[in-house]
């Protein structure tokens, strides 16, 4: 919060901590002013434009957001500082002053005024359902992290698919690790950059529900793409990706977390569940439907709706499992975009085929949505829910506050 009482006074400085963030994009996705950006190391925020209005900080699972030094005015840290930082800069006499300027002296109601102000319209910070489960955050840091073993590396699209994507467990032995459905771990490469810096971590949603890929061990499932270029096609291996999928029964991977504290399922029997997702934004879904599907025995009143995209089955991330579960435990929409002599099919003409069990379930507080995958998929979503609800003389952009509020709406995109 940078309000001060004349321009000799210092000022409090938003900042990020480079050390904890995870890069997880969720600050720059909440910032109601896009005062938050970052290049391939850094995520940073733009003196200038951030208002302190306190929006990104409870969405990050980390904490890092929640970073403020006292500044002159005139000569605050710049991007290009902050780009550069491995850590924070040190605390100056300036910080002494926190107290009498008032920028730290906010009050937990006067944090919560702000943050509502800041978010109407923006629809709002999301918010765990009310059932979830209690989950653990930042057991492990990037300096502490804990060494998991390989103990199997599945390849799940064909041969000759375009895309390679691999189901890769974890085992944790002794050490505790617990997760949730809907949380992610770090993964750390070995080696460093270009710059001679160790690699930053990557996240990776977990696959596997929370009693573990083998129930009865420690351990977990992710659901990783090799990558091998950017989103514009140009030639750019990922680091992380890479060294995952290349991995071998037996080997050790270091590993921060978990993290995640909203996008967690529903523990109460009859939620309903919407899942739509593209590519490897499946493994939260398969970790939830995994989870219902061990409890089926137990014949609970909630209903699992999937919208599932690919380019074509061959690529798509548990194609052959999908088609064993019965159509009375899960109801599955595919969408495939690149199928020879069939027109481009995307999830959100799946969603807009099914629109009138789509606005039931949005009209229903007992239905929880979960969309995860690439950024492009989100705006053609939403946009499906909106042409719905304006077909039934309803308004998404006035849903969308409430479901957000009752935790009942969650998007991962990248």
């Amino acid at each position: 919060m940078s309000v001060t009482t004349d321009n000799t006074q210092p000022v409090r400085q938003h900042l990020i901590d480079p050390e904890v963030c995870i890069r997880c994009n969720t600050c720059e996705e909440t910032c109601p002013v896009d005062a938050i950006t970052h290049d391939g190391r850094n995520y940073v925020v733009k003196f200038e434009v951030c208002e302190g209005c306190m929006a990104c900080v409870p969405p990050c699972p980390t904490g890092a957001i929640d970073s403020w030094r006292n500044v002159d005015p005139a000569t605050p840290h710049t991007l290009a500082d902050q780009y550069a930082w491995d850590v924070l800069p040190d605390t100056t006499e300036l910080d002494q002053l926190e107290a009498s300027t008032g920028g730290a002296a906010a009050t937990p109601a006067e944090v919560r005024e702000i943050t509502e102000r800041a978010t109407a319209g923006h629809g709002g910070p999301a918010l765990a359902p009310w059932s979830a489960a209690h989950p653990y955050v930042n057991l492990y840091t990037p300096e502490r992290p804990v060494t998991a073993t390989v103990s199997g590396n599945h390849r799940l699209t064909a041969e000759d698919a375009s895309n390679e994507v691999h189901h890769i467990v974890l085992d944790f032995g002794a050490t505790p690790f617990p997760v949730l459905e809907g949380q992610s771990i770090g993964i750390i490469p070995p080696g460093t950059d270009a710059q001679g810096k160790p690699h930053l971590l990557r996240m990776y949603s977990v696959a596997s529900p929370r009693e573990g890929e083998r129930p009865g061990y420690n351990n977990l499932a992710l659901t990783i793409k090799r990558v091998t270029h950017d989103h514009e096609g140009q030639p750019a291996p990922g680091v992380a990706s890479n060294y995952m999928c290349d991995l071998k029964k037996g080997d050790p991977v270091r590993v921060t977390g978990p993290y995640g504290s909203a996008f967690l399922m529903p523990n109460h029997p009859g939620a309903s569940i919407m899942m739509i997702c593209t590519g490897t934004g499946s493994a939260p879904m398969r970790a939830i439907t995994e989870r219902r599907r061990r409890r089926m025995h137990l014949k609970e009143p909630g209903e699992l709706l999937l919208f599932f995209g690919a380019r074509s089955p061959g690529e798509l991330p548990y194609f052959g499992p999908l088609q064993k579960l019965p159509e009375s435990f899960i109801d599955i929409n595919l969408a495939f975009s690149r199928v020879p002599g069939e027109p481009r099919k995307y999830v959100q003409d799946c969603v807009r085929e099914r629109a009138d069990k789509v606005l039931q379930w949005l009209n229903n507080d007992n239905c929880y949505i979960y969309v995860c995958g690439l950024k492009g998929m989100e705006a053609g979503v939403i946009e499906a829910f909106r042409d719905i609800c304006r077909a039934a003389g309803s308004d998404w952009d006035a849903l969308r506050p409430r479901l957000l509020e009752q935790g009942r709406f969650h998007i991962e995109t990248y």
